[in-house]
């Protein structure tokens, strides 16, 4: 199933200089790695780009790639979104590490088992990792904090994790609803 998986690595900002050099924003944690994952592919698929060379910048990663040779050609790549696949990532070697598309799909069920949802994306505003879930039977979604109490299992293998919502939430908004009333 991981082998049709892609995963956003970066973005082609701009063009840089004359002889074909692109400035490329990295989404990885050391902006120059992007290179050593191989041979990246437009959103599509439909391309593949290979990098040269990569240097750090002030905008970003100064990248030259292969058949990319003039400014013409790298203006053209402007906007282009770099993928590669989800199996040429490492795997994370810590426990409770996952990257985010290993998360964004999996069924969220209560610690009784019960259905709650399925994971559709996971936000970060700030403050820590949200996991958004599009709760069973409804339209609404709900942000769950990633932490250990609120998430205290996920099982990968099985496509699950386990969701305790802080009891705070329901008693919260009942105090607030109360308080409205009055």
């Amino acid at each position: 199933m991981t082998s049709q998986r892609r995963v956003l690595l970066g973005e082609i900002t701009t063009a840089h200089g004359i002889k074909g050099e692109v400035v490329i924003r990295s989404h990885t944690s050391d902006p120059e790695d992007i290179a050593a994952y191989g041979p990246l592919s437009d959103e599509t698929g439909t391309r593949t780009f290979h990098i040269a060379s990569a240097k750090p910048g002030p905008k970003g990663l100064i990248a030259r790639l292969k058949g990319v040779d003039d400014r013409n050609a790298a203006e053209a790549l402007r906007g282009t979104a770099l993928y590669v696949a989800r199996d040429a990532l490492p795997e994370t070697g810590e426990d409770n590490a996952y990257y985010i598309t290993d998360l964004v799909g999996l069924a969220a069920v209560t610690p009784d088992g019960a259905p709650f949802g399925t994971i559709i994306a996971v936000q970060n505003f700030g403050a820590g990792d949200l996991l958004d879930i599009k709760v069973a039977g409804q339209k609404s979604t709900e942000l769950v904090p990633f932490t250990n109490a609120c998430v205290p299992d996920v099982d990968l293998a099985k496509g699950i994790v386990t969701i305790q919502l802080p009891e705070q939430i329901g008693d919260e908004s009942e105090e607030a609803a109360e308080g409205e009333a009055d």
